[in-house]
């Protein structure tokens, strides 16, 4: 009879994090967790425009293979190690598409940065909503309230503006950069409900983290080396020791990102994990500029207060109505009173359908990047 491993010390010094880190207060709580979405946020955007301003440096679609090799190995770590899961519910016949999905999300947005500026990348990024509505409105006849037209109206306003000014400013803009983080935007709208149909199959977190992003990771290795990138980048490395000590870090910073803001979600809920959010890329846009100087103009300010604007009331929206929907759902099966009823189901819902690849790849994921 095989006999149950005991713990290692590594182990044993995560536990004593989590008890250490559950005897603080609610607040406490909430501002260590907010902090370290800011920090590793930050870190994982500064190294990507850091790099990208390297003289020489053109592997904008690497940026993006970094971050899956990144999350590929700490999921299987912390599935292997920490969950101790073992096998695989989903068929193989479930991960073509969401390969598909996470290598077109994170490669196009990625190798838009060869041809638009970072903040303006950050913000298309972040509009998920007007595929995701386009899609409903054409394939599924869904009419939307008039507070989400006026959100998507808002979006769309914002992104004129933001592409305006970047092409009136912006020395290295292309409409071809327009194009691939739109592209990119569209895939990453499909990548959550593809995602949600294995969760359904009972699979977990973890498993469809890894599995989808071990798939990419292979795919993207090879046409890489096709399209000499890969082969580039390392011989490009070779030539600069901080470069190298960037790409470690990057490669691995995203994952910690999303895991803490993925923290907040699952102890605060879905609203408070959408104003940290939306702060954190409002955060992004004014370090970006700080950081590493741009022409400025007010466009940009007038553009990013209308995205991340409309991006927030349309998020809180929808939570009121998955909430609303469940109360009335609860309230019909138990007979509790409406008040009484539970809104577990909806951070279960975000929790299910957060994007596993960050920001960015965000980040970052609608909340990642």
């Amino acid at each position: 009879m095989t006999q149950p491993r005991s713990p290692t010390n590594e182990q044993h010094a995560v536990a004593r994090l989590e008890k250490k880190f559950e005897q603080l207060g609610r607040p406490a709580q909430f501002i260590v967790l907010v902090a370290g979405v800011f920090f590793f946020f930050g870190i994982h955007n500064l190294l990507q425009e850091t790099m990208m301003s390297i003289e020489g440096f053109h592997f904008g679609i690497m940026l993006g293979y970094m971050e899956v090799l990144g999350v590929a190995v700490c999921s299987y770590l912390e599935r292997t190690y920490y969950a101790k899961e073992t096998g695989r519910v989903a068929p193989m016949s479930a991960y073509p598409l969401l390969t598909f999905c996470l290598m077109s999300s994170s490669s196009l947005s990625n190798l838009a940065l060869n041809f638009i500026n970072f903040p303006t990348k950050v913000v298309f990024r972040s509009c998920k909503l007007i595929p995701t509505m386009l899609v409903a409105s054409i394939i599924h006849r869904k009419v939307f309230s008039s507070k989400e037209y006026s959100c998507a109206l808002a979006i769309c306003a914002g992104l004129v503006m933001f592409a305006a000014a970047d092409w009136k400013l912006s020395p290295t803009f292309h409409p071809v950069g327009l194009t691939l983080v739109s592209l990119s935007v569209c895939a990453d709208a499909i990548l959550p409900n593809a995602q949600e149909n294995l969760f359904r199959m009972g699979s977990s977190r973890l498993e469809v983290t890894f599995f989808t992003n071990i798939f990419t990771l292979m795919v993207m290795t090879v046409t890489t080396l096709a399209s000499g990138d890969l082969i580039g980048l390392l011989q490009f490395a070779r030539t600069s020791h901080t470069l190298r000590v960037y790409m470690l870090i990057y490669t691995f910073i995203a994952y910690i990102a999303i895991s803490v803001h993925m923290t907040i979600v699952k102890r605060f809920g879905g609203v408070a994990a959408v104003l940290v959010a939306t702060v954190r890329k409002a955060m992004t846009l004014v370090l970006s500029f700080v950081i590493f100087p741009k022409e400025f103009s007010w466009f940009y300010v007038l553009g990013a207060a209308l995205v991340l604007g409309g991006l927030t009331v349309s998020s809180l929206s929808k939570m009121e109505e998955r909430k609303a929907s469940d109360r009335v759902k609860n309230s019909k099966e138990s007979g509790t009173d409406l008040e009484d009823a539970s809104g577990e189901e909806t951070e279960k819902m975000l929790e299910h359908t957060e994007s596993t690849q960050t920001e960015v790849s965000s980040s970052n994921s609608s909340w990642s990047k």
